[in-house]
């Protein structure tokens, strides 16, 4: 995020990584097709109330404009996706804020509120949340980054949620951002990475004015880089904070979004941190419990021009179709989201040969993620957009900042042209958009999003696209009954394979639906599906009827070692 700071002077990366300068088919962006609307906003029929607050002081203080995400998960485990969303509050007086909420999912289209009985009461102010089964138990369990200490909740079960964070260990006291469950040692439970963004308190604030006259939020490099933290899961309900022991902390940024998986095809956990202004790092894992960062040689530190990009939500996923895991990132207007490309352990920056290059540049990406939304068997991909500079015309309020968000259909090949209307909604408004999750959220079998918007409210967009093919679901279940994070489903359709994740953790400060969706067009019956396991086992399943969804125990399917 590049705000105007007079105080504080900015001095561009130069240096280029190999990679990123290859031979680049730069396309042809396609302008945006004309259609009927994607998405129904269905939130007032839902029930769902929650308002945004972020005590917007007239102090321009940068925890106000960064905001906050959600997430989409099964929280009392009746099979319908729940909604958490993370609240802001007061910087100066926690205490009299607004907490976070839990919204139960009753399955007509309504959600009603059940922050009190869940037992939250969180009033510090909120940034990001991660969703996984820390203690094996079968259910999701809940972290959420603040500005100040984290929090961890363990889920009963049944929607209840007790705060064990001084137990387990995992209170960092830092701005956390974007926050991952994660098995880095691969001994079979979760362990716990959290992004942190800078070193910030109200003692510790910069006034920035633009040249225009008005105050304007600092630009992140008018505070120091915070160091990331590692936390290993010791399998008894505590956590070892092993960050240095790992080697994170050679390498500091201001980091706003995290994603995982195997990027080298090494068989272990590799952890990337999209940085906002500054390199970006892939932590690349060694095996014998310590990290690497290798993002400058690999080619994913800089953008093909060899700067230094201000990245904000990022996913990991196969876009090519070859089965290794490209990185995209949303970024500051004047920048374009960003596709690299997984060569085989080094990227090349395809962002222009993606078509979204142009399309992107005048706004500022926040919270993202892709879903085959129209079942054509082709990826698309949904931005919630939202400025973090003042316009330098205009009126003032939240019009300042308020942007369009984006929808892009996928054409195949990791190519995409932008849908109209905006956002896929019909009279898109223009909004402070930040976090974004996705999941089927009405039970209909498709990929719906939600997003909240900063100082507002949520958006629970329901998927209405009217031409749609088939599609399948897919939860892949670990040995201990909970959501297999990281197992890679390979789903095949005649002459079609696709390759897609049980992962929550992408977008911006937001946890997702951990179910597999993948899009089949024309075909109404899955051959097969191969799946990896997290700990490298495979086995097959099928087949299925398309329009399905189908449970995955490990162990349960056809041994392919």
């Amino acid at each position: 995020m590049r705000r105007l700071s007079p105080i504080v002077a900015c001095f561009a990366l130069t240096a280029c990584s190999e990679g990123t300068h290859e031979r680049i088919d730069l396309g042809v962006e396609r302008s945006a097709t004309t259609g009927e609307p994607w998405f129904e906003d269905v939130t007032r029929a839902s029930g769902v109330d929650f308002v945004h607050v972020r005590a917007h002081t007239q102090r321009m203080w940068l925890p106000e404009i960064m905001s906050s995400g959600l997430a989409l998960f099964d929280a009392n485990g009746d099979g319908l996706l729940d909604l958490f969303c993370v609240q802001g509050g007061d910087l100066l007086d926690p205490q009299v804020g607004d907490t976070g909420r839990l919204y139960l999912n009753r399955g007509d289209g309504r959600f009603e509120d059940a922050t009190r009985e869940a037992g939250f009461t969180l009033t510090d102010y909120g940034m990001g949340c991660a969703t996984g089964d820390y203690d094996g138990d079968g259910d999701l369990d809940l972290y959420v980054t603040n500005v100040g200490p984290n929090a961890l909740y363990r889920n009963d079960g049944a929607g209840r949620f007790t705060d064990v964070t001084e137990v387990a260990g995992v209170g960092d006291g830092g701005w956390g951002t974007s926050t991952a469950f994660i098995d880095y040692d691969a001994d079979g439970d979760l362990d716990l990475f959290v992004a942190n963004y800078v070193v910030w308190s109200p003692d510790l604030v910069v006034p920035c004015t633009a040249s225009y006259g008005k105050r304007v939020y600092c630009s992140p490099k008018a505070h120091n880089p915070a160091r990331d933290v590692l936390y290993r899961n010791e399998g008894d309900g505590t956590f070892t904070d092993v960050t240095s022991a790992a080697g994170l902390n050679t390498a500091y940024g201001n980091g706003l979004g995290v994603a995982w998986g195997d990027l080298d095809d090494d068989g272990d956990v590799d952890i990337y941190v999209a940085n906002d202004g500054m390199a970006n790092q892939l932590w690349r894992n060694e095996g014998d419990g310590t990290f690497t960062d290798v993002a400058m040689e690999s080619g994913c530190a800089l953008n093909r021009d060899g700067k230094a990009e201000a990245g904000m939500g990022v996913a990991a996923l196969d876009l090519s179709g070859d089965g290794k895991l490209d990185l995209f990132m949303t970024h500051f207007a004047e920048e374009s989201n960003t596709l690299y490309e997984n060569l085989g352990g080094r990227f090349a920056d395809r962002t222009h040969r993606s078509g979204m290059a142009t399309a992107s540049l005048e706004h500022t990406g926040f919270g993202m993620g892709f879903a085959d939304f129209d079942q054509d068997g082709n990826l698309d991909l949904f931005v919630a957009n939202g400025r973090v500079t003042r316009r330098d015309t205009g009126p003032d309020g939240e019009a300042q900042w308020a942007e369009p968000d984006q929808l892009f259909r996928g054409l195949g090949g990791a190519r995409f042209e932008e849908v109209a209307p905006k956002s896929g909604l019909a009279n898109a408004p223009k909004l402070v958009s930040r976090g974004a999750a996705f999941g089927d959220v009405d039970g209909d079998g498709d990929v719906d999003v939600v997003v909240l918007d900063n100082n507002s409210g949520i958006r629970i967009l329901a998927n209405r696209a009217s031409t749609k093919g088939h599609g399948i679901t897919l939860r892949l279940v670990g040995p201990t009954g909970g959501d297999a994070l990281g197992a890679m489903a390979t789903i095949t359709a005649g002459d079609k394979t696709w390759s897609q994740r049980a992962m929550t953790a992408y977008s911006y400060c937001s946890a997702n639906d951990p179910r597999v969706h993948v899009g089949l067009g024309a075909a109404t019956r899955v051959d097969a599906v191969h799946v990896r396991w997290p700990d490298g086992g495979t086995e097959s399943f099928g087949p299925f009827d398309a329009d399905t969804q189908q449970t995955l125990v490990r162990g349960a399917g056809r041994s392919a070692d």
